[in-house]
């Protein structure tokens, strides 16, 4: 069964959601043939630990977290925007609820949930 947000409108909700194995992360999905934007909804999980991966984009629609890209760490609220360079390490910890959509340079950084490819 698909879980909605309560922040985000139906059109969003809608969308077919990520594959991801943590607990507290969700996230909706646009696709297209050069890149993926997910609009995520991050329960206070803690850190995520150092990764990287392709260039990311972000923009905080609602909450608070720390983001450290290559070894500085910031805060990050609402309306502030971020950007990650392709390979540098990156950690996130989230400290409540956030909402941010994210633009990622690589396509495939995420699978949709197998039980919604029909949808």
């Amino acid at each position: 069964m698909k879980e909605l947000s309560d922040f985000y409108p139906q059109m969003i909700n809608k969308l077919p959601e990520i594959d991801v194995n943590l607990q507290g992360v969700k996230g909706w999905l646009v696709q297209s043939q050069q890149c993926q934007v997910v609009l995520f909804e991050i329960k206070p999980i803690g850190k995520i630990p150092d990764h990287s991966h392709g260039a990311q984009w972000g923009i905080m629609l609602d909450g608070r977290m720390k983001l450290t890209i290559n070894g500085k760490t910031r805060l990050y609220e609402k309306g502030d925007r971020y950007f990650i360079p392709s390979g540098i390490v990156h950690s996130a910890e989230f400290l409540t609820t956030v909402r941010v959509i994210d633009f990622f340079e690589d396509n495939d950084r995420y699978n949709v949930k197998d039980d919604q490819h029909a949808e």
